[in-house]
Formats: structure tokens, C-alpha cells, sequence
């Protein structure tokens, strides 16, 4: 086997990977899976590129199996894999690198330190991201790592852009609008000259539809706007989390209602969104399903604000020449595709119905003003392509 690198994910329950190989300049995906939970039933599966599961495995002594177990077998899994095969690095998910890091960066204990200073603007996420990292750097500290941030790509953004309409004191301790999924945004950027030039080289909105979901305005396939801001919470509204929401209902929450920081936490991460509308389900495959009058107000309120935020981003980009969907429900939910070309028919999208049905790659019909794409995002191998580029450079 060729050089590899190993993509690692690390959420607060769950760490998912995958095994790239290189073949003459070419990163394949050779296996890729989860151990998912963590502290509760953890449960390994790994399957090839074609969705064949490979290996599977699982253990009833859920409360002790953490991250650090999870790592270990993960690590003899894929040496077993690798079967004499060289491991070049590992490149992981790091949800915020800050002002700082703008750029992909090998990971050493000073780099380390300094990311887990970033742990307040991130801390539902940054926090299980380093974990492997910082077990990795114990066990195995002659292995390269790469952390590959997804704040990165929104870097590119205007200052204006980034800005909220607070003192300047606080815009300088770095309360400002970071933006996320921007590895996601990266790979759709890398991929989008390949299905329309026109888009690649003009002014796009990618739309990353997902449990989590934001929207990232481009031009020439740089950042210039998106919706998400200083948090992962703002912008549309998703599975669990709000979404854009005016800061005074907090102090009304605080003052009326008598919630602490940890409680409103709770409320606009874990019991908002999709969820809290419904009462029903977060996921939206659920609440197309359902007849409930909350599931379709669920949705229409999704639908709506996706509407006012393409509104805002083409303003942003000065017109529109193409849109793209991408991630979960972007790739898989032809109803929700249709509902926002709908609406969006006076920024010139035409849809094509069957196209859409059919799940794309063209989602509009010829001659349409604006084209409208479904393209797969793949962040593990942007991590990957970005490790290798990291150690290449090195």
C-alpha cells in the first residue's frame, strides 16, 4: 500500500475517520466509518468506498469507553489495515482557528495550547476535536498531525463582513463573524469549475444543508458573506439550534424567566430549531413525513428563513449566477431543493423538475439565468488533501 492519511472527526460522543491512500498524486478513499456512543453502547463500524461494511465491532462496558479507548482501537485498526503500509499523518476537524490560523498547520504541544485557548469561541466542539489530537501527541509523537480548520475559508470575506456594530475593543478580542463549514464550502469551491465554469469563476451561493446548516456567498469561489457568525448557533435555523434570534430575548430569558448561561445554552443548541418548532423531530426526513400542522411549520419557517438569507447573500455578491446544494438534506431532499428554487424565481432559477427528482448534477432548466446544482461535499477528503499539502510543504 502507498503512503496513507487518516481524516479524524471527533464530536462529544462519537469520533469518525477514514483511510486515504495515494496513488500516483490521487487520494482514494480506502475505509472510512465511526465509533459512535461514546460512554454509553459504543459501536465501530468501517466500510470500503463502496458502502461494504468491512469490520464492525461493539462492547457493553459503555460508561468506561471514551475517547482515549475509542482512539486505541482505532489506531490497531487501522495499522491492521494498513498491513505494513506507511502512515503519513493525520489530518483532523478543528471547528476554530480564531483569527490566528487561517491556514491548515501541523499541530505540535505549542500549537496545541493555543488552540485549546480558543475553547470559549467553540465549546460544544473545539474541545472533543483536540482530544485526539492531544492523545495522539502522547502516544505517537513522531506521527505528524494537521489541524484543518473549518473558520478558514471565510477569511477571505471582507472586513466589513466580519464586523458586528460593537466597540471596537470588543471586535479586537475577537467577537466577530467567523463563519463555519468551511471545509465543506472549500471542497465545493475545488469542485465547482468542474460542472460550471461560469459559477466557479462568478458569483455562487452554496447552500449546506444539513443538521447543521449555513449558507457561504462566493465569488470567483472565495468567500465573501455566509450566515453563520461568531457561533455555530447563528444564521438558519437546524436540527436542534436557532438560528439567528434577537439578542434581547436572552435578557428576557435571564431577567423573566430566570435562566442562567448554561440553561439558554442548552435551549439554542440542543432544543431549538427544527426540534423545538415541531415538538416532533429534528430530523427533516421525519417531518416530511408527518401530517402534523408543526412539522409543516417547521418546515416552512426553514424554508423561509433560507429564502431572506439567499435574499441578503446575493445582495452581497451583487447579483447571482448560480446556486449549489450540498451536504444531507441539500443532496437528498428533492422536496426542500424544489420548495427553495420556488422561491427563489425572482432571482431567475428555474428548476427542472425532473432533474431535481433524478437528484442532479443540473437541477435547473436550459437557459435558466441562474443554474441551480446539486453537488456531494466531501470535507474528509479536503482534510486530506489539505494534510498532505501541509507535510508536502514540510
Amino acid at each position: 500500500m502507498s503512503d496513507a492519511i487518516a481524516v479524524l472527526n471527533a464530536g462529544s460522543s462519537s469520533i469518525k475517520f477514514a483511510l486515504f491512500v495515494d496513488r500516483d498524486g490521487q487520494l482514494d478513499l480506502d475505509v472510512g466509518g465511526q465509533i459512535e456512543g461514546l460512554y454509553t453502547a459504543p459501536r465501530f463500524v468501517a466500510r470500503d468506498r463502496s458502502g461494504k461494511v468491512e469490520a464492525e465491532a461493539s462492547w457493553e462496558e459503555g460508561n468506561t469507553f471514551d475517547h482515549g479507548r475509542a482512539l486505541d482501537y482505532l489506531v490497531s485498526f487501522l495499522q491492521r489495515r494498513l498491513a505494513g503500509g506507511h502512515l503519513a499523518g493525520v489530518g483532523h476537524r478543528v471547528v476554530h482557528g480564531g483569527m490566528d490560523y487561517t491556514q491548515p498547520v501541523r499541530v505540535d504541544r505549542a500549537i496545541l495550547v493555543a488552540l485549546e485557548k480558543l475553547v470559549p469561541l467553540a465549546p460544544l466542539h473545539q474541545p472533543h476535536n483536540l482530544a485526539p489530537v492531544r492523545l495522539l501527541l502522547e502516544r505517537a509523537p513522531d506521527l505528524p498531525q494537521v489541524a484543518c480548520f473549518d473558520t478558514a475559508f471565510h477569511r477571505t470575506s471582507p472586513e466589513i463582513a466580519q464586523r458586528f456594530a460593537l466597540p471596537a475593543e470588543l471586535h479586537d478580542a475577537g467577537l466577530r463573524r467567523y463563519g463555519f463549514h468551511g471545509l465543506s464550502y472549500e471542497f465545493i469551491a475545488s469542485a465547482l469549475a468542474h460542472y460550471d465554469r461560469k459559477a466557479a469563476a462568478g458569483r455562487t451561493v452554496v447552500l449546506h444543508l444539513g443538521n447543521g446548516a449555513s449558507m457561504c456567498a462566493m465569488a470567483a469561489s472565495r468567500a465573501v458573506a455566509t450566515t453563520m457568525g461568531f457561533t455555530a448557533v447563528d444564521g438558519l435555523p437546524m436540527g436542534t439550534r436557532c438560528g439567528s434570534i434577537d439578542p434581547g430575548v436572552f435578557l428576557y430569558l435571564m431577567d423573566e424567566r430566570g435562566m442562567e448561561a448554561r440553561s439558554i445554552e442548552t435551549l439554542i443548541s440542543n432544543q431549538s430549531g427544527l426540534l423545538g418548532v415541531s415538538g416532533i423531530s429534528s430530523d427533516m426526513r421525519t417531518l416530511l413525513a408527518s401530517s402534523d400542522p408543526r412539522a409543516n411549520l417547521a418546515i416552512d419557517l426553514y424554508v423561509y428563513r433560507i429564502r431572506r438569507e439567499l435574499g441578503s447573500l446575493a445582495a452581497a455578491l451583487e447579483g447571482l449566477d448560480a446556486i449549489v446544494f450540498t451536504a444531507g438534506i441539500g443532496e437528498n431532499s428533492p422536496v426542500i431543493r424544489e420548495r427553495v428554487c420556488q422561491e427563489a424565481a425572482w432571482l431567475r432559477v428555474e428548476l427542472d423538475a425532473t432533474a431535481n427528482e433524478r437528484g442532479g448534477p443540473s437541477i435547473s432548466r436550459p437557459g435558466s439565468l441562474v443554474s441551480a446544482w446539486v453537488i456531494p461535499t466531501n470535507e474528509e477528503l479536503m482534510i486530506a488533501r489539505q494534510t498532505r499539502r501541509v507535510l508536502e510543504a514540510q
